[in-house]
């Protein structure tokens, strides 16, 4: 069975321009390995012509998005509970976002104690006709699944759930 990943990570940006460093303020932070287990991932993404992304809700009753990040794709959790971002090591490498090789900073506290990862700045992200560039995250040292929580999706004018469908407008 898998359980519900839960993320709170409290991110304050700063406005104009380029920060000098990310400034991602974390609350607590739950990572759910189980969550990372996933099935093959169903079709799930509809990219409309008003500029709108409708997802489908996946077999393990997660809604996912594949996100632009740096030019390339990454298969994200998309978590309506969450404030911040959170890309684990692959994905962030596949980004071409450089961390440390130990990543020892504290980002949260979990469950199972303290995690551990590297803040960082994302260039540019895209997912269907929103662009955003300059946004503050986390990489997790631990962790297979990156998520998407509020700093982004607040970039939509609303985020809607009706049934199976989750649309981004």
């Amino acid at each position: 069975m898998v359980i519900l990943l839960v993320i709170g990570i409290t991110a304050s940006m700063m406005s104009g321009g380029r920060p000098a460093g990310p400034s991602i303020q974390p609350d607590a932070l739950i990572v759910n390995a189980a969550a990372s287990q996933t099935e093959p991932p169903l079709p799930n993404v509809a990219n409309l012509e008003d500029g709108s992304v409708q997802l489908q809700r996946q077999q393990n009753g997660h809604f996912y998005a594949d996100v632009d990040i740096n030019g390339a794709q990454v298969h994200m959790l998309v978590d309506t509970g969450a404030t911040g971002i959170a890309l684990s090591r692959d994905d962030a490498r596949k980004a071409g976002i450089a961390t440390s090789i130990g990543m020892n900073d504290v980002v949260g506290e979990g469950a199972d104690g303290t995690i551990h990862g590297e803040y960082v700045a994302i260039d540019r992200m895209s997912l269907g006709g929103k662009t955003v560039e300059h946004m503050n995250a986390i990489v997790l040292n631990n962790g297979e699944q990156s998520l998407l929580g509020q700093q982004f999706l607040a970039q939509f004018a609303s985020v809607e759930i009706h049934g199976n469908t989750m649309t981004l407008r």
